[in-house]
């Protein structure tokens, strides 16, 4: 992932991509298992959300209009609430990704794989690979910065967060099955737990590429500080371990 940009320091779109951002949720276009329905929606979503990106980089989320959005796109107001219900929703496009990701490193762990271990595979997986859900890239200080200095997307990225916990809860519900609730089984308290960790290492990664540390540098440090969440989550959850 590179970070594109236009001339005079201006962020860049590049099919939906910014600062190594790509504006898509579920599959690759080109996944053999898309139809071709699938693939032009996939298309135009990826349209409608990288003009998006761009304008509210450029000019601040709070200041830019979802028919402004529309325009930019060349689609309908109505097609944009169609692909994104929520204005936020079209900057912090990959909150449904986050959750299905979260939802099969849990479900499709192995037999031999605790629900924690798994979370740790995924995190790790994803920080290696510069997943943009692992916040770490060339470019993400645009991202972070945008949503710093909106109030509306600082409120959506909390309630995200709590959407995640919940739906952890109940993946940790199904993971021990009738010992939920048990002793060191108490899935609302582990799964608070959980999200809050990876939550601190993701502020902490954020607040040094604001600062400008190299994202080589930021990315070895992210994932010592992710293994020594882990590591001290599996000593507080052993239920979960």
């Amino acid at each position: 992932m590179t970070d594109q940009t236009r001339r005079g320091g201006e962020p860049a779109t590049d099919g939906g991509r910014i600062g190594g951002r790509q504006a898509e949720t579920g599959f690759a276009e080109e996944d053999g298992r898309l139809t071709l329905r699938e693939r032009k929606k996939l298309r135009t979503r990826q349209r409608i959300s990288g003009e998006a990106t761009l304008l509210f980089i450029r000019r601040g989320f709070d200041h830019v209009t979802v028919a402004e959005v529309a325009r930019a796109a060349e689609v309908s107001t109505m097609t944009v609430f169609n692909y994104f219900p929520r204005k936020e929703d079209l900057f912090l496009d990959r909150i449904p990704e986050g959750r299905e990701l979260l939802t099969r490193a849990v479900r499709e762990r192995g037999a031999d794989e605790s629900p924690l271990a798994a979370l740790r595979r995924l995190t790790l997986g994803l920080l290696a690979e510069r997943h943009p859900l692992a916040g770490v890239g060339e470019g993400f200080e645009h991202f972070w910065r945008t949503v710093l200095d909106s109030p509306a997307l600082r409120a959506r990225g909390r309630e995200a967060v709590e959407e995640m916990e919940d739906a952890l809860a109940v993946l940790l519900a199904e993971a021990v099955g009738g010992e939920a609730g048990g002793p060191g089984r108490d899935v609302r308290l582990a799964a608070a737990l959980i999200i809050a960790g990876i939550r601190a290492a993701f502020a902490g990664a954020a607040a040094r590429q604001l600062g400008g540390d190299p994202v080589d540098e930021v990315a070895v440090e992210q994932a010592e500080v992710l293994r020594r969440t882990f590591d001290a989550l599996e000593r507080a959850l052993p239920g979960f371990a």
